[in-house]
């Protein structure tokens, strides 16, 4: 096999492992409103469109990834 084949055979089965594992990250993880230091946001929000661009400590309309069931412990809310 040349080369390039076995590079795109190593990708394609990345690629097939990283959605099989999506799932169980998806089940054990739940988006937390109110918790995210700045800097420190998983995605977007509040007007912008890219992770680790909160301005201030817990705003309510950032997000950050937690353990599930854990965020109302955390001071945080599942609804934005």
């Amino acid at each position: 096999m040349s080369v390039s084949k076995t590079l795109l055979a190593s990708a394609l089965t990345a690629v097939v492992a990283m959605s099989a594992a999506a799932p169980a990250f998806a089940a054990s993880k739940e988006k937390c409103y109110g918790v995210a230091a700045a800097g420190k946001n998983d995605c977007a929000g509040n007007g912008h469109s890219c992770a680790g661009q909160a301005k201030v400590d817990k705003d309510a309309g950032e997000w950050k990834f937690v353990a599930a069931g854990s965020c109302t412990s955390m001071g945080g809310t599942t609804a934005k």
